[in-house]
């Protein structure tokens, strides 16, 4: 864990560890990616950025979270959802409320794999 995820997640102390076991998992199912610190969001990177967490507030938002964004060529129809967005044709991005470690399961991990898989295909 680097001094800037840690500063990232300064008003949200208590979502570090869960962040933390997500970058675990990430780089072990996928360890060409790269992550990147920014002012408000981390970036996962590949070729093109595949997964992003953001501390942004959107409606239903608990008092402590994250959230995970990722970006597929179709939509995902789940209830677990929070959002998705078309910013171009063919790139959706969707949006998750994680609040604790078991929100990020297999079919999360999934879909963090296809869209890693888009990133490089685009």
């Amino acid at each position: 864990m680097t001094t800037d995820e840690i500063m990232f997640f300064q008003a949200m102390p208590n979502m570090l560890p869960i962040y933390a076991g997500l970058v675990e998992r990430v780089l072990c199912l996928l360890p060409d990616t790269v992550v990147r610190v920014q002012k408000t969001q981390i970036t996962f990177q590949a070729r093109h950025g595949f997964a992003f967490v953001s501390l942004r507030r959107m409606r239903g938002c608990p008092k402590e979270f994250f959230i995970l964004s990722f970006g597929l060529e179709d939509r995902l129809d789940s209830p677990r959802i929070a959002m998705a967005v078309e910013p171009y044709p063919h790139r959706w991005t969707h949006h998750l409320i994680i609040t604790e470690e078991i929100d990020l399961d297999e079919e999360v991990m999934g879909w963090l794999k296809a869209a890693h898989d888009f990133a490089l295909r685009k």
